[in-house]
């Protein structure tokens, strides 16, 4: 089945995908993280955020709306999405870096307010923008967090389809 979300799938296991192969909702979360990093860093606001973003290379590939809300979503909600956040974090909130605070914004935001998105979407999704512009080991960290979340947030989506067995 195609949903937005879906791409193809890397000619080898753990291979990066290729620009080629990403989803518009993929380039649209990308993009979001970029302007939620500005954001965070630079304090600067949403409006100004929205329009230097939309002038960037590539980002007629990206789905809009979805950048839309995440972008907008995650600035406006941002003190609810911290408050789900901080409990998970093995360090204060102002310790983590702007990259991985702007993913686990991320993936908060998509798990309470885009179901369409299937949770393991979310979470693979969030891990995969922390391997690409995190640091070193942000996409472990990551995953610690948003797990969790997951199952916080959408319990019976996640009771729904149980984790892969071990092989």
């Amino acid at each position: 089945m195609n949903t937005p979300d879906s791409a193809k799938s890397p000619a080898r296991a753990g291979a990066a995908r290729k620009a080629s192969d990403k989803s518009a909702r993929t380039r649209a979360r990308e993009f979001a993280l970029q302007a939620l990093y500005q954001h965070l860093v630079g304090r600067n606001e949403a409006a100004d955020i929205d329009a230097f973003t939309r002038d960037l290379a590539g980002f007629h590939k990206a789905d809009s709306v979805h950048f839309d809300a995440l972008v907008h979503g995650c600035i406006e909600q941002a003190g609810a999405l911290d408050a789900l956040i901080t409990p998970r974090l093995d360090r204060p909130l102002p310790e983590i870096s702007p990259i991985e605070h702007g993913v686990l914004w991320i993936g908060a935001y998509e798990f309470q307010n885009c179901p369409d998105v299937p949770w393991r979407v979310v979470l693979n999704e969030c891990i995969e923008l922390a391997k690409a512009f995190g640091g070193t080991d942000g996409h472990k960290f990551v995953n610690g967090v948003l797990h969790p979340l997951a199952a916080q947030l959408r319990p019976v989506e996640m009771a729904a389809q149980p984790a892969p067995r071990a092989r």
